[in-house]
């Protein structure tokens, strides 16, 4: 059967694609900021990835801390144990504490480093979380406070602790900073506040964030250009990702990264693979997008997740959110179109000289992804 020779390519392809390429798996995540306020002091807890810090690296705009020139140093503080870690931390705390900025007013605010708490060496691919916790005296008034810090830090997200289901939970970008917060109270957001800010997050991790989706959506509309099949492809692909988004970032259902992420790579390989070998939607691709539609799911769910949405907020961030991916999977579908399509679509040679090659180059590139996120 066509559909089991299609699954054999793609096997054979995995296992002889060794070519280098830049690796994924170095991935940048968000800091998140629990912030507790009474009228003399502030507390603060952050989760961290310190190996960026210590490092000097400049996440502003990075994909991939391997892109960076101190990628080398970064992956040697990966390796370091939790101890000698938290050692290197304490001691360059007095030049990583101006990298953080917090106001009370126009009054600059130093923070007094209390603990750190590195995670066990574990997979030294992926980023572990480092937890420290600081505290700072207020001047005597009632100005209220903003947090943030360096733009070079890459996001983080400042939330108020213990204030409720609608406290304040800024993603800051670029060195922004968060809301003004009161030291009696809460700051909080309208559940419209929330899912507008929650469309950007999910275009963001789509367009530019999101390579290995953005492959495989190309996948789908390589194709074909016509509508009703590139309709049906895009519409199974999201009631799919849109079940797993839900129940994962519910908790209902959870797969480790280390099964998710080469799945889904090797998703790319298979529909790109079967664009060289069928030129319609065949009886068995919805059922098969549909599966690969739950696993993207699980990976969106593992980004939102970072986020700590409050529970009071966690149905329209999700909802923002999955609409912030779709429009970021048809901003996909259209710079396509009006790139290649448009201009070559009905040409006798399209699918020749464009649709076969561009899906063989995609499906490479998911091979390599695969092997190097199951393997090395």
């Amino acid at each position: 059967m066509k559909h089991m020779l299609v699954f054999a390519v793609m096997m054979s392809t995995l296992l002889a694609i060794t070519f280098p390429m830049a690796a994924l798996s170095h991935e940048i995540r968000p800091a998140i900021a629990d912030v507790s306020l009474d009228q003399s002091s502030l507390d603060v807890s952050i989760t961290l990835t310190a190996e960026s810090l210590l490092s000097g690296m400049d996440l502003q705009g990075l994909q991939d801390t391997n892109e960076a020139p101190e990628a080398e140093r970064y992956d040697a503080l990966r390796s370091l144990p939790p101890e000698q870690l938290e050692e290197e931390f304490r001691e360059n705390w007095e030049t990583l504490s101006e990298g953080f900025t917090v106001l009370a007013g126009d009054t600059t605010v130093t923070l007094e480093l209390l603990s750190v708490e590195v995670s066990p060496l574990g997979d030294i691919e992926l980023p572990r979380d480092t937890k420290i916790t600081a505290s700072a005296a207020l001047p005597e008034d009632d100005t209220e406070l903003r947090l943030g810090w360096a733009a070079q830090n890459g996001p983080i997200i400042v939330r108020q602790a213990g204030a409720g289901d609608e406290a304040y939970a800024g993603y800051l970008e670029n060195g922004a900073l968060s809301e003004p917060l009161p030291r009696v109270g809460s700051v909080t957001e309208s559940g419209w506040a929330v899912f507008a800010r929650y469309i950007f997050v999910g275009f963001d991790h789509i367009v530019p964030k999101g390579l290995d989706h953005i492959l495989f959506v190309l996948g789908l509309f390589f194709l074909s250009l016509k509508l009703r099949p590139l309709i049906t492809q895009i519409t199974v692909f999201t009631v799919a990702h849109t079940i797993t988004l839900a129940l994962a970032s519910l908790g209902i259902v959870t797969v480790a990264p280390e099964v998710v992420e080469p799945l889904i790579a090797l998703s790319i390989v298979y529909v790109a693979v079967e664009n060289v070998f069928v030129s319609r939607v065949t009886p068995w691709r919805p059922v098969i997008i549909f599966m690969f539609g739950l696993l993207h799911g699980l990976g969106f769910a593992s980004v939102l997740g970072e986020f700590g949405l409050a529970p009071g907020r966690f149905v329209a961030g999700l909802i923002g959110f999955n609409i912030g991916v779709e429009i970021g999977q048809l901003t996909v579908i259209a710079v396509a179109f009006l790139t290649v399509g448009l201009w070559f679509g009905k040409k006798p040679w399209y699918r020749r000289l464009i649709s076969i090659p561009a899906s063989i180059g995609i499906a490479c590139v998911g091979a390599y992804w695969a092997f190097e996120r199951a393997f090395l």
